[in-house]
């Protein structure tokens, strides 16, 4: 029997993605989002103003770091900082703080980016350089915004490719780290088989036994 409620997270689970901008002094951020989606070479990103949303109205440029769920801790690390100083009223009354050093209150490793100025995170096996597209308001009147940017160079940890292959990602070695209604989840093992992956993935000789 179906209630009719009002949640007060309305939050489903996506990807957790560690995006890397550039302050104005040219040093790092680095901020925890779960609010984004891919489409093609295209991902939408949606946040309220943080220092992350203002620097890259600034450098339309930044990394989304992907990271795997056994960096769960690592990232819930990043909980509560803002790189933003003075820490905004709104923040101070929920419990964050001002931290300029997030790679290393992370204990992440930061590494040179190919494209773009800001760094990459090195210890997340997918690192995707972006520019930014376009910027919609989102929800009016309100500060959030939906950020469209667009991938221009993809990094994969080898270890999650599948085998004999170069350009696709093995489902089953990927385990990416998942925000669910603000708890941290992983992915099960694969339930079923699908249709679609030999039509979208690697010719079916390529596919893994398993499937």
């Amino acid at each position: 029997m179906h209630r009719v409620v009002e949640p007060k997270i309305l939050y489903f689970g996506t990807p957790v993605v560690l995006i890397s901008t550039l302050n104005e002094d040219n040093s790092v951020n680095l901020a925890p989002m779960s609010s984004a989606w891919w489409l093609n070479q295209s991902c939408m990103l949606g946040s309220s103003s943080s220092q992350t949303v203002t620097n890259l109205l600034r450098e339309r440029e930044c990394v989304l770091n992907l990271p795997s769920s056994d960096l769960a801790h690592a990232v819930d690390r990043l909980a509560l900082l803002t790189g933003r100083n003075p820490v905004p009223e709104r923040k101070v009354n929920v419990g964050y703080r001002f931290e300029p050093d997030k790679f290393g209150m992370a204990k992440f490793t930061p590494q040179v980016s190919d494209l773009i100025r800001p760094p990459r995170v090195a210890e997340c096996p997918v690192q995707l350089e972006a520019v930014v597209e376009q910027v919609h308001n989102f929800e009016l009147p309100s500060s959030l915004k939906a950020i469209e940017v667009k991938i221009i160079r993809v990094h994969v940890d080898e270890q999650i490719l599948m085998t004999g292959e170069k350009n696709y990602i093995d489902p089953e070695k990927w385990s990416p780290l998942i925000m669910n209604f603000c708890e941290f989840f992983g992915l099960s093992s694969k339930l079923h088989p699908s249709r679609l992956a030999p039509v979208f993935g690697p010719a079916p000789s390529s596919v893994s036994k398993s499937n």
